[in-house]
């Protein structure tokens, strides 16, 4: 089976060959970073950021900042989720840890000074819109007291919302706050399949507030959608997407439900005779890509598509396209400060990631430290391949002698041996390699992690990792 669409860059058509998806399944990293956060480690603490964060300021370092900011709590258990979260109602959890969450932005801002200017803002959750009206004007107004943000035109500021429990009045409110772009967690629009993971979304009242969200003005209105839930079908997605398409959302995200009730209890609720098998699940991923590209949207890569006229695909076209621990970005050249329990940041030649507890995240804050358990430093080695893996993942193309004009290498020599297993990929028609330039196919794009483990000096390219999804599934 293949199916044909349109892309945005400079290669042809995108192709969804189910031979070829087949042949390469395996698990793989997403590659949100580069080394990815299995090879995070304890050795590196706060200490390290803060030596990072030193030697930014000793070299001059003037790049926009990227900021994330994580609401763990959520009104409801869903149960196809498997997030970092905190259920429940008590408002004041949230008011405690808010209180917590002000006292590391304020951390983060202090050590910021004078190389502070944000263009990327991100809440994510949990359910940000969980925190009230009034608790989010404070939280807004205090990063504005700690970090200079840029106009509304330059930056993107974005947040995720759950669209059964926001209001109209709400939308436009985060609207003034300064957002300027907003994600509905959708999932699915079927009845019988609302059932099963315990997140129902009644259509006329999800479309009702992405109807808000459009007359608040806000530039860009992401939908997520998730295929591989219980009793889901290819007649109860392709309503689910014919729905969506009608209320003409500019980015579309389309994710792949993974049953792991070892991990996640939850999960547990659902039974494993009324999930799809891998042959169907493909034949949905098929169905999503080939409606959403004859509906217009552009590949942009991974699960993501986009309208040709949004921000995404034109960073795309012109190869300024990112990929960081929020997905698809248009601000390539950011440092990443992220607060809250969990929260990932990547600032200089570092990654950290916070405490996942709330009980540590508060210890920590007690002691006047930031709240990082683990991290990596990266070595130049690490710094190479993170530019070439992003440059695939985003372009589709890598230009061999713009690395070796940044990088003291010679390409053919440095990468030896995985030029080696890129020629028998490109005997199948997945990519081509010459002296100038390695280009993925079309076909190349929906097998894109699959190339990039190539690069990964952590794994062997074709070993089963693990803990990693399934590359065949986006």
């Amino acid at each position: 089976m293949v199916v044909a669409g349109v892309l945005s860059p400079s290669t042809s058509t995108v192709e969804f060959d189910l031979s070829v998806v087949q042949k390469m399944r395996q698990s793989g990293p997403r590659y949100k970073s580069y080394p990815t956060t299995d090879r995070f480690t304890d050795a590196f603490d706060y200490r390290d950021y803060l030596q990072a964060v030193a030697s930014m300021r000793t070299h001059g370092t003037k790049k926009p900042l990227s900021i994330y900011v994580h609401i763990p709590f959520c009104d409801m258990v869903c149960d196809y989720c498997d997030w970092n979260k905190v259920v429940g109602k008590k408002v004041d959890k949230a008011a405690t840890y808010l209180s917590y969450l002000k006292r590391e932005i304020a951390m983060q801002g202090q050590l910021f000074v004078g190389m502070n200017t944000v263009e990327q803002l991100h809440f994510g959750g949990g359910t940000p819109t969980y925190i009230s009206d009034a608790q989010m004007d404070d939280l807004m107004t205090h990063l504005r007291r700690w970090f200079r943000f840029s106009s509304d035109e330059i930056g993107e500021y974005s947040i995720e919302i759950n669209p059964l429990t926001t209001s109209a009045d709400r939308v436009h409110s985060l609207r003034r706050q300064g957002f300027n772009r907003i994600s509905f967690g959708i999932q699915n629009l079927d009845e019988e399949v609302h059932k099963a993971p315990n997140h129902i979304q009644p259509t006329a009242q999800v479309f009702s507030i992405l109807g808000a969200a459009r007359d608040a003005g806000f530039r860009s209105i992401s939908v997520d959608l998730m295929y591989g839930f219980p009793l889901q079908t290819i007649e109860t997605i392709s309503r689910t997407l014919a729905a969506t398409i009608d209320a003409k959302p500019d980015r579309i995200a389309i994710y792949n439900y993974t049953h792991s009730p070892h991990l996640f209890k939850p999960h547990c609720k659902m039974t494993g005779d009324a999930l799809p098998n891998t042959e169907t699940k493909l034949d949905l991923l098929a169905l999503c890509i080939r409606t959403l590209t004859e509906a217009g949207y552009t590949y942009i890569g991974m699960n993501h598509f986009a309208k040709p006229d949004d921000d995404l695909a034109i960073a795309q076209q012109q190869g300024r396209l990112h990929r960081n621990f929020q997905g698809y970005s248009i601000h390539a050249d950011s440092d990443m400060v992220s607060c809250g329990v969990s929260a990932i940041s990547a600032v200089g030649m570092t990654y950290s990631q916070n405490v996942k507890t709330l009980e540590a995240y508060y210890d920590r804050i007690d002691k006047n430290e930031l709240p990082i358990a683990r991290g990596i430093k990266l070595s130049m080695d690490d710094v190479l391949r993170r530019r070439i893996i992003q440059m695939l993942m985003c372009n589709f193309e890598l230009s061999i002698s713009s690395i070796e004009s940044a990088y003291p290498i010679v390409f053919a020599d440095y990468f030896c041996a995985e030029l080696k297993i890129l020629h028998e990929l490109e005997q199948d028609g997945l990519l081509s390699v010459d002296d100038g330039w390695l280009s993925v196919s079309g076909k190349g794009r929906f097998v894109i992690r699959n190339i990039c483990m190539i690069f990964d000096h952590y794994l062997d390219a074709f070993d089963k990792q693990q803990g990693f999804s399934k590359t065949h599934l986006m």
